[in-house]
């Protein structure tokens, strides 16, 4: 059995997430509390194996707490947040510090029937988690906008790629799911910017992936943007599927180019790694690279088989460096995959298939 602790000051959040977990034949609810304070001396008596969390209360906000727990005894933690901008943000910043996914709360009183399900599923997700510390982020709180980086103590604005990807050129596509926010930081960071376009499907909500953008374009070489439908794929940039819609690779007079449709979810999910992924196997085909990341089930292992037998590269992360090892291992299972490897050595290897070199100024310290 499960054992959930829900910490959240609504008492309407409090009711409802305890139903969920009360009605789930495997789970147990471990506690409910209004306040973080109280919640530490529950999860000593309790033991949950996975806690709900608000982001936004009294006396200690929901990452103070988060921090100090997973310095002082790592759990998996779902974020409960707000759709608000300022949530949002607040969201990313959780991840970064360990918890392992969120769950926005709804809009309305009508709308929560409709996510039991979804966060049910997120928490079985959850307890099947390997928790850590995590490398601290050299970001500051407040990312600068997309396509702009600080530069002794200015904002410099840095041009949209070292020039347009061709469509005989390589393009790289990456999913993620549980545990991907931060495994796509470990990856991109470590890539200069003279890469070939790549295209990530992390599974996101509406609201968040655009400060999850702007957030890893802080911190990496590369530029990081949300993308948007028609636009070009050029080198030096990422581009994150927004959450709730499909990112697909497309060619037009030679170029790459990014479509971004609404289409219905596959195996359950939009953005769908299998999407996208099938999209670089027919457009790119040989020229493609394909990386699967941590995550919970099985979206885009499929899609790692067709773009194998197309001539792609494909490349997994290993189980012992996942969170969830749910994607890689089915993309693994099914006879996908290439090359598995920790996830601290991808960008290496990225960087080795894309020909690419480290300049000076993109290595890190000694």
């Amino acid at each position: 059995m499960i054992r959930v602790l829900v910490i959240d000051d609504s008492a309407v959040m409090r009711t409802f997430l305890a139903g969920v977990v009360e009605a789930q034949p495997d789970m147990v609810l471990a506690g409910v509390v209004s306040d973080p304070l109280h919640a530490i001396d529950r999860i000593r008596k309790s033991a949950p194996d996975v806690i709900t969390l608000d982001v936004e209360m009294p006396r200690m906000n929901g990452l103070d707490f988060l921090r100090t727990l997973m310095a002082v005894r790592p759990l998996p933690v779902i974020m409960i947040s707000s759709h608000t901008r300022e949530g949002a943000d607040a969201t990313m910043r959780a991840l970064e510090l360990g918890a392992v996914d969120f769950f926005p709360k709804p809009d309305s009183l009508q709308q929560l029937d409709t996510v039991a399900a979804d966060i049910a599923e997120k928490i079985r997700a959850a307890a099947q988690a390997r928790v850590s510390r995590r490398r601290p982020l050299v970001a500051t709180e407040s990312a600068e906008p997309v396509g702009h980086r600080a530069v002794a103590g200015r904002v410099a604005a840095r041009p949209p790629g070292l020039g347009r990807a061709a469509a005989r050129e390589a393009v790289i596509g990456i999913g993620a799911s549980t545990g991907g926010v931060e495994a796509l930081r470990v990856v991109l960071a470590e890539l200069p910017d003279n890469m070939p376009p790549i295209l990530i499907a992390q599974h996101m909500l509406p609201g968040f992936t655009l400060p999850f953008a702007r957030r890893l374009d802080s911190i990496c070489k590369l530029r990081v943007k949300e993308a948007e439908d028609q636009e070009e794929a050029f080198q030096g940039t990422a581009y994150i599927a927004p959450g709730g819609r499909h990112l697909v690779l497309d060619r037009r007079a030679g170029r790459y180019v990014i479509r971004i449709t609404d289409d219905p979810p596959v195996n359950r999910h939009r953005p769908s790694v299998d999407t996208l992924l099938r999209s670089l196997a027919l457009v790119a085909g040989s020229q493609s690279i394909g990386l699967m990341l941590t995550g919970m089930g099985a979206d885009g292992a499929e899609a790692m088989a067709v773009l194998r037998a197309a001539g792609g590269r494909t490349i997994a992360q290993d189980e012992a460096s996942c969170v969830v090892f749910g994607m890689p291992g089915k993309a693994i299972a099914l006879g996908g995959v290439q090359e598995v490897l920790p996830l601290d050595d991808m960008a290496a290897r990225l960087i080795e298939l894309c020909g690419r070199e480290r300049r000076p100024q993109d290595a890190g310290p000694a």
